[in-house]
């Protein structure tokens, strides 16, 4: 999630207008003079009859009508039995007296409608209100937002106001600070039911706004909201949406030692571990915490987590003392652990003690993680360590794994500068029958080896290659010939300029200053 939950919940506070401050209300203001206190109970009256919209206009079309007056006709109808002569006011002023009804008076009738069971009449005025252009160049929704807040106890309102609010905000794809407000609700002491987070969920789900879901979600977790069946479903679809889920349940699985699959548990997991490994270390240890609190997550996956924080701090010493823990306890080994301790292992030097630690997981019947075997190829390579870089690269593929492009361009980098060329060209081939998906450097070290070993039939072979997958090798050439004139092999940098050329390939305006100073 790449810290993206603070981005989207950390902005600046937002400084809301007192949005109904600008009418003086029933209960805050000095008397009403005789006429306008007379206007209002005529108005009303009229109202309670029943009269049609003509009868109000002829009788109040001269009415120079004022927040102040709406807003006290609206809060004296603002009764359940008298919402829908509420809503018939509100309509009569803004199409028969050209009335325009701010932000307030529409806070006002929503609260009406809802408390009066007219749902439906209460959406329209939520969209309506909010597909308004935004209010003093501020958050519309969180503008919207307050002043449903501050009128909120004028009218007795209930919760369902503020949870069709969210819901309409959703609905509406208006959720550039929904979680801003989400946080505004929860900090004025309002909750929002599960039904709203689910609608919220499933619209980010549907926008693809695969980030905001995950951030909402762990909202919920935080202020204690517990997720029901239909969220888990959005989470485990969101998770699918972005290719996570098989990942995942590896990872859980690694951590359990069985196969696990429960979605409630996979999701939670994701959760914690997209903390951790954005960094958000507090923060997940925190949550992790909570969830195990409630139940909801395994004592085996939350040692399996909180090893990982202490990895990911560079706290190795601190990892295995609540690794020992783990075991001491009854807890079996477990090769998401172990291969943790692999990468760290690696992160120090200690490649040895990397490979024995890979050696007693085998020994264990676990299967190391792809991570680990990446982790070993890269330390291996650079240390020089060619044959051995082989043997893993060899080792996970009999395993049905494969290594990583990091690993494999890694890899092949040194065997390439080292005169491998052609072993790292085998292994492509053998990585690329598996599955394996090179990139644009992965070719490029084939391509520099080729040049550096003066085989002319080996680099054409890789630039046919190349084309077939749609992959321009003029810069991966360019460079091998620079390389080849920073060399002094000028002759062959010249024979390999001709190959671009009957390729069709453009050199880099580099080759020719590299020619030319030779």
């Amino acid at each position: 999630m790449a810290n993206l939950c603070r981005i989207f919940s950390r902005k600046k506070p937002y400084k809301f207008c007192n949005s109904l401050s600008i009418f003086p209300l029933i209960h805050t203001s000095s008397q009403p003079k005789i006429n306008e206190s007379n206007g209002i109970t005529s108005i009303i009256d009229s109202l309670h009859r029943g009269e049609s919209w003509k009868t109000l206009s002829q009788r109040f079309g001269l009415v120079k009508f004022t927040n102040t007056l709406v807003a006290n006709i609206l809060l004296q109808l603002k009764e359940p039995i008298n919402s829908r002569k509420a809503l018939k006011f509100f309509h009569w002023t803004a199409k028969e007296t050209n009335f325009d009804h701010g932000l307030s008076s529409y806070c006002l009738i929503i609260h009406i409608l809802v408390k009066g069971g007219l749902i439906k009449d209460a959406k329209a005025m939520l969209e309506s209100i909010l597909a308004k252009d935004s209010f003093d160049g501020n958050s519309q929704i969180l503008a919207v937002l307050d002043s449903l807040m501050e009128s909120y106890g004028i009218v007795d309102s209930v919760p369902l106001a503020l949870d069709l609010f969210v819901q309409t905000c959703a609905k509406l794809r208006i959720v550039d600070d929904i979680l801003d407000a989400c946080e505004l609700l929860y900090d004025n002491g309002y909750v929002l039911s599960v039904i709203s987070f689910n609608t919220l969920l499933h619209f980010l789900q549907k926008s693809g706004n695969v980030d905001l879901v995950w951030c909402v979600y762990e909202f919920m977790i935080k202020r204690r909201e517990f997720p029901n069946e239909v969220t888990v479903r959005i989470m485990v679809s969101t998770l699918c949406k972005e290719g996570q889920l098989e990942r995942f349940l590896s990872i859980v699985d690694r951590m359990h030692g069985k196969r696990c699959s429960n979605p409630r548990l996979i999701v939670n997991t994701c959760l914690v571990y997209e903390m951790i490994e954005d960094d958000r270390i507090e923060d997940g240890l925190v949550l992790l915490k909570f969830l195990l609190q409630k139940n909801m997550i395994l004592d085996t996956i939350l040692y399996s987590l909180v090893v990982f924080a202490k990895v990911k701090m560079g706290n190795l010493d601190a990892a295995k003392e609540i690794y020992e823990e783990m075991l001491k306890r009854g807890f079996r080994e477990n090769s998401f652990v172990c291969s943790l301790f692999i990468g760290a292992y690696c992160e120090e030097g200690r490649i040895d003690d990397g490979i024995g630690l890979l050696e007693e997981i085998e020994q264990l019947g676990f299967k190391p993680s792809n991570e680990a075997f990446d982790q070993l190829i890269k330390c291996c390579s650079s240390d020089g360590r060619l044959e051995d870089t082989m043997e893993f690269c060899k080792k996970m593929m009999s395993m049905g794994l494969l290594p990583g492009c990091s690993a494999v361009n890694e890899m092949f980098g040194n065997l390439c500068e080292n005169g491998k060329t052609k072993s790292a060209d085998e292994t492509l081939t053998m990585l690329l029958d598996k599955g394996f998906a090179p990139d644009e450097n992965t070719y490029s070290c084939l391509v520099s080896g080729y040049c550096k070993d003066d085989d002319k039939e080996g680099l054409t072979k890789i630039l046919f290659e190349m084309e077939y997958r749609s992959i321009s090798p003029s810069q991966s050439l360019s460079s091998a010939i620079i390389s080849l004139c920073k060399c002094g092999r000028s002759k062959e940098a010249e024979k390999y300029l001709d190959v671009m050329k009957a390729h069709s390939l453009v050199p880099s305006p580099n080759v020719y200053e590299a020619l030319t100073g030779h």
